[in-house]
C-alpha cells in the first residue's frame, strides 16, 4: 500500500514538473525551437541569466551569446548569427567558431567558413561537429575524398554510431549516388 501512494505521489509529482517546464529549450536538436527564436525580436537574444529576450551587445555573457548565434544559425537566420557571434568575447572558442563558419557556409561563402572550421580544428581537433560540418563543406565543393577524411577522423574519435559519424556518412552517400 505505501509503495503504491509514493508511487502514485512520483507520478504526480513528475507530471507537474513536465507540464511547468518550458515549451521549448536551448539546443533542441534542429534548432529552430529555443528562446531566442521563439521569443526574441530581431537584434535581441535570450540572456539566460537575466531570462529575458535582450538587445544583442557584448555586455551578455559568452554562453549566452553562443546559444543563440548558434540557435539562430540552426534556424537558417544566418546573418543574425554571425552578428550575435561576432560579439562573444572568447574569439578562440571552437563552438564559436564551428559556428560561424556553419553560418558563413551556408551563406556560400565556403573559404571563409572553412577559415573558421579549420581555427577550430586547430584549436580543438577532437571537436567531431566541426568535422562534420567541414565534411559536409566538401561534399558541397565536390571533394568527395577530402569528406571521407573528415569521417575517418571522426570515426577515430567516436566510433561510427556517434550522431557526426552517421550524420556527415549519410550526406556522403547521398552525393556519391548522385555522382
Amino acid at each position: 500500500m505505501m509503495t503504491a501512494m509514493k508511487l502514485a505521489a512520483g507520478s504526480a509529482l513528475l507530471a507537474f514538473a513536465m507540464s511547468a517546464a518550458p515549451a521549448f529549450a536551448v539546443g533542441d536538436s534542429d534548432g529552430t525551437s529555443s528562446p531566442t527564436t521563439e521569443n526574441c525580436k530581431e537584434g535581441e537574444v535570450w540572456n539566460k541569466k537575466t531570462k529575458k529576450c535582450e538587445q544583442a551587445r557584448s555586455g551578455i555573457d559568452q554562453d549566452s551569446l553562443y546559444e543563440a548565434g548558434r540557435d539562430l544559425a540552426l534556424a537558417g537566420r544566418y546573418d543574425e548569427a554571425i552578428t550575435v557571434l561576432s560579439l562573444v568575447g572568447d574569439k578562440s572558442d571552437p563552438r564559436v567558431l564551428n559556428y560561424l563558419g556553419y553560418a558563413h557556409r551556408k551563406q556560400g561563402r565556403m573559404r571563409v567558413g572553412l577559415g573558421y572550421y579549420e581555427e577550430a580544428l586547430r584549436i580543438d581537433p577532437d571537436y567531431t561537429l566541426v568535422r562534420e560540418y567541414l565534411g559536409e563543406a566538401h561534399v558541397q565543393m565536390g571533394n568527395i575524398p577530402a569528406a571521407r577524411d573528415q569521417l575517418a577522423e571522426i570515426e577515430k574519435r567516436c566510433g561510427r554510431s556517434c550522431e557526426e559519424y552517421v550524420d556527415l556518412a549519410a550526406v556522403i552517400d547521398k552525393a556519391s549516388v548522385k555522382n
